[in-house]
């Protein structure tokens, strides 16, 4: 095939030719391997074929929504919400048209009651058919959506949230309204209750301890709405503080997230870095505990998130301490974010950010900067009216999000050669950039460096007939935009023939012939994800 002919082919598949030089090929050993190399040129190799090689430049996507674990929006479901939530639409004014939520979701999250979830000893709402639950769960799996859960089994404020077959086994708890017997709120560190929580937690991993089912689990739960503050350990006084406190807080919250982290063992977990997490109080300064508290969770395998985004009161809010832990944690562990605000029922006009009253707009932009400063991975869209506003207020900082926030990673250049023999050896360099303000968190205990690049040789119609996978790549690393150069070698052990590269992001713990991560690119994706890039010719 001559140059031009060359030109007309790879430019058909949406991408950019820049230019020729020479790739070295080297006969020897079957083993592929790779090391970073600025250029991805070795003079010292001897050529095998005609040691020409061409340079492909993925174009950038800025707007395409990429449905990534752990990045991008989130849709809130309850667990009363009918199925036919999901075909939620909103009208936005600058487009003139009704769009979808559900198209701008990476993930659905579902916050709801361990008595809920686990209504008799043994029975479980997500094997039952005929409950809404699964019904949900199954509604946004049909979807292509993965679902996350928070588990609450705090009685207060929400009714009955622990089960009841749990407290008449013996477990402790308090009543902190007499006016309400029937909202118990059981202590954590009871052996009792520990012993069904247990059961539950291991019952509840067998099933979505599968990343394909589940996105994360905020595996914490404890205190009011289950946001890791106003946790009771007394039955007489939910709110009393003694000289025990501070040793149960961390004792219940390493027991707990333990647990957690032995039974989701594939599945990121998150807690709420709150400041004063576990305590029997739920506003104030920081307590002098929280960050080893928020250390200890992460030791045992924790993500982070925080409820409170855009609220800015010093003493109750997301400020200076939460910032700062945010950013002691930035592409260390990454961040989920939940407005604090909901926009028909609270004051938001009171909150120091001076927010102006009748415009939740400036609600969604303090969120957003907040989120943006934070570098977190994933937002929310958390029940109706704050969807709503998300969507009619501020569709402009929606797309923003999608065009910044999370990661969005592609190969920005590409070098790959030409033709070769059958069996002789190769290099491809690549460059990769990640130009979102998150992080791909290939670093989480769940993940274990599972995402690693990979180049394909597909035959004619697309088959993937060869992988090979880079195993010194960690895309964890790839932050700000920067540009990280690495180079693959490996052997060429397919039949003569007509191919063409690929390239893409694969789950090694998985079906490698397939991506796991889409990339922020313009250009011809197969359907199992790789973007192809150029022409090779396999000799015999």
């Amino acid at each position: 095939m001559d140059i031009l002919t060359k030109a007309g082919v790879i430019k058909s598949l949406g991408l950019k030719i820049v230019g020729l030089s020479i790739l070295a090929l080297q006969l020897s050993a079957t083993s592929c391997g790779c090391t970073k190399n600025a250029s991805g040129y070795d003079p010292e190799k001897p050529d095998s074929g005609d040691g020409k090689t061409v340079v492909v430049k993925p174009k950038y996507n800025s707007s395409k929504v990429l449905r990534n674990p752990l990045s991008g929006w989130v849709m809130y479901v309850g667990a009363n919400s009918k199925p036919e939530y999901f075909n939620m639409e909103y009208v936005v004014p600058t487009l003139g048209q009704a769009v979808k939520v559900v198209d701008y979701a990476s993930a659905v999250y579902m916050r709801t009651s361990w008595a809920k979830m686990n209504p008799a000893d043994g029975v479980y709402a997500w094997n039952d058919p005929a409950s809404n639950i699964y019904k949900l769960i199954h509604a946004a799996w049909d979807r292509g959506l993965p679902i996350a859960f928070r588990i609450v089994v705090d009685g207060r404020d929400q009714g009955a949230n622990t089960p009841q077959f749990v407290i008449d086994a013996g477990a402790a708890y308090a009543i902190d309204d007499p006016k309400h017997p029937d909202r118990k709120t059981p202590m954590p560190q009871d052996p009792v209750f520990q012993k069904y929580y247990a059961k539950f937690v291991e019952a509840f991993a067998k099933e979505f301890n599968d990343p394909v089912k589940c996105a994360f689990i905020d595996g914490y739960g404890l205190g009011k709405w289950g946001e890791g503050h106003s946790v009771a350990y007394d039955t007489d006084n939910c709110s009393a503080v003694n000289e025990n406190t501070e040793t149960l807080k961390r004792e219940v919250l390493d027991w707990i997230t333990k647990l957690y982290a032995k039974n989701f063992t594939k599945i990121p977990l998150v807690i709420n870095y709150h400041r004063v997490i576990g305590h029997p109080t739920s506003t104030g300064t920081p307590n002098p505990n929280s960050e080893a508290m928020i250390a200890l969770a992460v030791q045992n395998g924790y993500c982070l998130r925080h409820d409170a985004f855009g609220m800015t009161n010093p003493s109750w809010g997301y400020s200076t301490w939460e910032k700062g832990i945010a950013a002691n944690y930035k592409f260390k562990r990454p961040i989920i974010m939940e407005g604090g605000y909901i926009v028909n029922q609270h004051s938001y006009w009171n909150d120091p950010a001076g927010y102006r009253q009748g415009h939740p707009e400036d609600v969604r932009k303090g969120e957003f900067e907040q989120s943006q400063e934070a570098h977190v991975n994933m937002m929310d869209f958390r029940v109706g009216a704050e969807t709503a506003s998300w969507f009619e207020d501020a569709f402009s900082l929606v797309q923003r999000f999608v065009a910044e926030g999370g990661y969005r990673v592609y190969p920005d250049q590409v070098t790959l050669p030409e033709s070769a023999s059958a069996g002789s050896r190769f290099s491809v360099s690549y460059r990769w950039r990640n130009m979102g303000w998150g992080y791909l968190p290939d670093n989480l205990p769940q993940w274990n460096y599972k995402y690693r690049v990979a180049v394909a040789l597909l035959d004619a119609d697309g088959a993937v007939k060869k992988v090979y996978i880079d195993t010194k790549t960690d895309p964890s690393e790839w932050v700000d935009g920067t540009a990280f150069p690495y180079t693959l070698d490996g052997t060429l052990d397919v039949p003569a023939g007509k191919y063409t590269w690929a390239i893409g992001i694969v789950d090694t713990t998985g079906d490698t012939t397939k991506t796991a991560i889409k990339l922020a690119v313009n250009g011809d994706i197969t359907s199992r994800g790789w973007l192809k890039l150029s022409d090779m010719t396999v000799s015999d």
